[in-house]
């Protein structure tokens, strides 16, 4: 496998890795709000917490790899999304300044009334984060990006008049709330609470509709948008038709309340094939057709620092949030609301 390849596919698997965590993160904010305003908050408000908890801080670590490992590896891609990426990056920087926060005053703050109005926000940046950051994926299948005189244009009117622009933003809301859906039913069922675990239940059965058909949009707009990659997916159907099973297998153990922590695990299959059968078929393009792998790659000794350091981080950083899971979130003590052990 050439360097190009290990690079894009190192950056992509951190990428991955911040879709599931970020999910699961971003979607507890809004269903601990949503639990507010429904009545719900007695229900399933203790369980979201102690979810969010321990786990906020690390998050944005995958996030951060994946945008210096970007500019790193493709030294290309920083020239050409630098300017286009300018609003909606900052955008997420501020609304992740709001979540933090929110955390903070969850901690030390007291007033009732002020902690809706800060549970409000935090609910509505988990929402608008993954928009956002989604609009990313729009721009990477070209026609939006413009270089006129060596200055590089984004075409704003055709990017929000852009079917294909709004699917992708509509995927990222309700794949979100799916995947914490998922993964808060899971947990309130290792927790033993029969009355958040249905309550969450619902949440994931009702959201688990609107991410199969967002998934259908999204992939016939890659046709409209940018024909070439949608002939490439096509050629690794497969990979697409493994995500659909792995989808119906959970939605099915969900519904017959069986093997959660199996079906958690099918989820996260779901979006893989799907996140790398996507990636795949978009290679050898980072921005069609003006960023390749091939022809934007840094240098070799560049390359190998680069590989080395991003597997390393690798090696680190999932083994210490397999730990922080144990040590918090699946804690004997700790998922049924008390202290963790010390010890």
């Amino acid at each position: 496998m050439s360097y190009e390849l290990v690079g894009i596919t190192v950056l992509w698997t951190f990428l991955f890795g911040y879709l599931i965590v970020a999910s699961v993160d971003f979607g507890a904010g809004f269903f601990s709000y949503y639990s507010v305003i429904t009545g719900h908050e007695n229900k399933v408000h203790s369980i979201i917490q102690r979810y969010l908890s321990p786990v906020w801080e690390v998050t944005n670590v995958f996030l951060i790899f994946f945008v210096v490992g970007l500019v790193g590896f493709f030294p290309d891609s920083a020239y050409y999304y630098g300017t286009a990426l300018l609003v909606p990056g900052s955008l997420v920087t501020v609304l992740l300044a709001l979540r933090g926060a929110y955390y903070a005053y969850n901690t030390y703050g007291s007033s009732k009334e002020d902690n809706k109005i800060y549970m409000a926000i935090y609910g509505a940046t988990g929402l608008l984060i993954p928009a956002a950051l989604s609009t990313i994926l729009a721009i990477s299948e070209g026609g939006i990006i413009t270089e006129v005189n060596g200055k590089v244009n984004l075409n704003w009117g055709l990017f929000f008049s852009n079917p294909y622009t709004w699917s992708v933003i509509i995927l990222a809301l309700v794949s979100v709330l799916y995947i914490s859906a998922m993964f808060l039913t899971y947990y309130a069922d290792k927790a033993g609470d029969r009355v958040a675990f249905e309550v969450l239940r619902g949440y994931a059965l009702w959201w688990s509709g609107p991410t199969i058909l967002a998934c259908v949009f999204a992939f016939f707009q890659i046709n409209r948008q940018n024909p070439e990659h949608f002939r490439n997916m096509l050629n690794i159907a497969w990979v697409f038709i493994l995500s659909l099973i792995c989808f119906l297998i959970a939605v099915y153990l969900v519904w017959k309340r069986r093997n959660l922590g199996w079906t958690f695990m099918l989820v996260m299959l779901q979006f893989g094939f799907a996140w790398y059968g996507y990636g795949h078929s978009h290679l050898p393009y980072i921005l069609y057709k003006q960023v390749s792998i091939h022809e934007s790659f840094t240098n070799e000794t560049m390359a190998v620092a680069l590989i080395t350091v991003f597997i390393a981080g690798l090696f680190v950083l999932i083994p210490s949030l397999i730990i922080l899971l144990r040590l918090f979130l699946f804690d004997a003590k700790y998922i049924r609301g008390n202290s963790p052990k010390k010890g």
